[in-house]
């Protein structure tokens, strides 16, 4: 069943941020790329590290054992080793609240 998760509140990420979170089981990376919210899986594609121990740039993060990068908009594989693209989850903001769209 698919619902909305608070995950952060405005203010916490500043814009270039971002958080790893565990929402019941489901590991999650909250990205701030100029003041817009964006959440993927936080697994990359190749060979399954956390993605939010990597550096982010922009709107790139890139995996720390391998250098696999992502689009954290999109969740699009941008270079080998990694092909396949991570999973993304709606993001929206309500007062203070930052929610993320989950399957729980």
């Amino acid at each position: 069943m698919r619902q909305w998760v608070k995950v952060a509140e405005v203010g916490e990420l500043a814009p270039g941020e971002k958080k790893q979170l565990d929402i019941e089981g489901v590991a999650i990376a909250l990205f701030n790329v100029g003041g817009q919210y964006y959440a993927i899986e936080d697994v990359c594609t190749h060979d399954g590290a956390p993605l939010a121990h990597g550096k982010f740039v922009g709107e790139e993060i890139i995996c720390p054992r391998h250098g696999a990068r992502f689009n954290v908009r999109t969740g699009e594989a941008l270079c080998l080793p990694a092909v396949e693209p991570v999973e993304t989850y709606p993001v929206k903001v309500e007062g203070k609240d930052i929610l993320v769209e989950l399957d729980l």
